[in-house]
C-alpha cells in the first residue's frame, strides 16, 4: 500500500495505523508547500515522513499542521511533527490550551468508561500552538474551511477542502470497516452534542467524505453521510 493515497486533486490520505484505523491527510498548498491535517499517535511521524517522500517532499515543505482536536490519536505525533517541520500547530481556540499542555479534554461522565478515563487521562506530548482557528474561517494557505463541530471535544473541527470537494470529518463520524458509526461516545466530552453538531455535515457541499478512522468515500460521500445522519439508530457504543 502506498504511504500517501490520492483522494482528490492536491489531497492525500496517509494511513498511520494498520487497516486504515487512523489517518492523517496532506494537502498541496497554492505555493507548492504542504499542510498536514492531524498527526496521529506518537508512532505516526515516520509514516508521515514516508508519505512526504512519496510526494517528493521533505518535512521542511510542511508549512502548516492543523489538528481537528486534542486526542492522542490525532495529536500524539504533533510535537514530533512540529519539531521536524519547524512549524507550530493550528487548533480551534477552545482546544489550544489542551494541545499546549498535552492533555485531552474531559470525557462524558454519563458513561462508565468516561468516568474511568477521568482517572486514566489521555496524555500526549505537548505541542506548540502557532495560531488558533475559528468556525467558518478559511485557512488561506490550504483552502480548508473550518467547521466547528463540538461534542467529541469542545474544540473539535471538521474541515472542508472546497477546491477538491473533500470533507475531513475528524471524529464527528467514523467509517470503520466501511460502515459509518458515531465515535465511541464515552470518549466524547458531550456525547449528545456530538450528534447534534454532526448534523451540519449533511448540509455542506462535497463529493468525497474523508475519515480519520476508516477509508474515504469518493463520489457519493455527501449522500453516505446524509444517509447515516438520517438513520433512526441513535448513539453508538457508550461503554
Amino acid at each position: 500500500m502506498p504511504a500517501a493515497i490520492a483522494i482528490g486533486p492536491g489531497i492525500w490520505r496517509v494511513p498511520t495505523a494498520p487497516w486504515d484505523l487512523i489517518n492523517s491527510f496532506l494537502l498541496r498548498n497554492a505555493d507548492g508547500s504542504l499542510t498536514l491535517v492531524d498527526a496521529g499517535l506518537r508512532t505516526a511521524p515516520p509514516r508521515i515522513r514516508a508519505a512526504l517522500a512519496e510526494l517528493d517532499a521533505a518535512p521542511a515543505d510542511v508549512t502548516a499542521i492543523v489538528l481537528t482536536h486534542a486526542h492522542s490519536d490525532h495529536a500524539g505525533g504533533a510535537a514530533a511533527m512540529a519539531a521536524m517541520t519547524g512549524q507550530g500547530v493550528r487548533a480551534h481556540e477552545a482546544e489550544a490550551a489542551a494541545v499546549r499542555e498535552g492533555r485531552s479534554p474531559g470525557r462524558d461522565q454519563a458513561f462508565r468508561l468516561g468516568r474511568l478515563m477521568r482517572r486514566i487521562p489521555d496524555r500526549f506530548g505537548a505541542a506548540p500552538v502557532a495560531r488558533t482557528m475559528a468556525d467558518g474561517e478559511l485557512l488561506v494557505d490550504s483552502g480548508l474551511r473550518v467547521h466547528h463541530t463540538p461534542g467529541h471535544t469542545p474544540g473539535h473541527c471538521s474541515l472542508l477542502h472546497e477546491a477538491s470537494g473533500t470533507l475531513i470529518t475528524g471524529d464527528a463520524i467514523w467509517n470503520m470497516r466501511s460502515r459509518r458509526t458515531w465515535p465511541v461516545l464515552a470518549f466524547c466530552t458531550d456525547a449528545a452534542l456530538t450528534e447534534r453538531t454532526a448534523a451540519m455535515l449533511g448540509e455542506l457541499e462535497y463529493t468525497t467524505a474523508a475519515f480519520t478512522h476508516g477509508p474515504e468515500i469518493r463520489g457519493e460521500g455527501r449522500r453516505a453521510v446524509r444517509d447515516f445522519l438520517a438513520s433512526p439508530r441513535r448513539f453508538g457504543p457508550g461503554l
